[in-house]
């Protein structure tokens, strides 16, 4: 719940310009033309994410899964550095990418966030944009995958004793954090040091290797 909020909190203004070309069936405009573009990227990413989560769960939960998972992302992550920016413009191509990168980030250990950019920046799309796309993208996914869960485990949340003010507090918190978290990312990235991300990916598989090589896990 909090980090759909923070999404929507965030891109609050083209988030309502999307819905407003959607109730108005205009997919000609910029925002409207996103549509489309959101639908191509979000089918792979519910047949890929639902194929890994159904048949590898238990592989994907192994710490050393994990571990090179953190170190396959810092290698894209790095990756960007070498990228460059060519066009503002997504088209069905970059959009069905983004969206294989977004379905294989339910390998813990892969940020969908820091794969999603990166694809697009990759891809040659602008910063802005790449920023933008990821995270508009993520919203009927973040939304079906909270739909999910709670289909799957209503009888776990519905016994468990946690109240609505603890709910409230939670995602208050969650949204707080996690805005300045997005705006700490969007700096990041405008200066060009979003490659910078791949030293702690590396830094946390290396930590999560030496503890797994010590049996501390």
């Amino acid at each position: 719940v909090g980090t759909l909020a923070v999404i929507l909190a965030f891109f609050r203004s083209d988030v309502k310009e999307v819905l407003a070309a959607l109730v108005r069936l205009d997919f000609k405009t910029d925002y409207g033309r996103l549509i489309p573009l959101i639908v191509v990227g979000v089918i792979p990413t519910a047949l890929i994410g639902l194929l890994l989560d159904v048949f590898f769960e238990s592989a994907l939960q192994s710490l050393s899964t994990i571990t090179l998972a953190f170190i396959i992302c810092g290698f894209v992550l790095y990756g960007t550095k070498f990228g460059r920016e060519k066009t503002d413009k997504i088209g069905f191509k970059e959009a069905l990418l983004v969206g294989v990168a977004q379905g294989l980030a339910v390998v813990p250990g892969l940020s969908r966030s820091g794969l999603t950019i990166a694809a697009a920046l990759l891809l040659e799309v602008r910063r802005k944009q790449a920023f933008k796309f990821s995270f508009l993208l993520s919203i009927p996914a973040v939304a079906g995958a909270l739909a999910w869960t709670v289909y799957s485990e209503f009888g776990e949340l519905a016994a468990s004793n946690i109240g609505l003010i603890e709910v409230v507090a939670g995602a208050a918190a969650a949204l707080v954090v996690g805005y300045m978290a997005l705006k700490l990312l969007w700096k990041v990235l405008a200066k060009g040091k979003f490659h910078l991300f791949a030293f702690y990916c590396w830094v946390l598989s290396g930590f999560m290797a030496l503890a797994i090589f010590y049996g501390v896990f």
